[in-house]
């Protein structure tokens, strides 16, 4: 069983956090009005939380 502090887990949940970043910003950006730096800063910290919880419902679910 690899141990958490593995570098390739460290990579593959990095990798999971980015992607689940990245589909979330842009869900964000397809459903604002307005695109303006504000609107950037908080779609950016808004996806970070999501992804994160996103992140860890599925370890819940998987057990992994």
């Amino acid at each position: 069983m690899p141990r958490r502090t593995d570098p390739r887990t460290v990579l593959l949940a990095v990798a999971e956090l980015l992607a689940w970043w990245a589909g979330l910003a842009l869900l964000w950006l397809v459903f604002i009005t307005s695109v303006d730096t504000l609107e950037r800063v908080v779609g950016a910290s808004a996806a970070a939380v999501a992804a994160l919880l996103a992140r860890a419902g599925r370890r819940a679910v998987t057990w992994r």
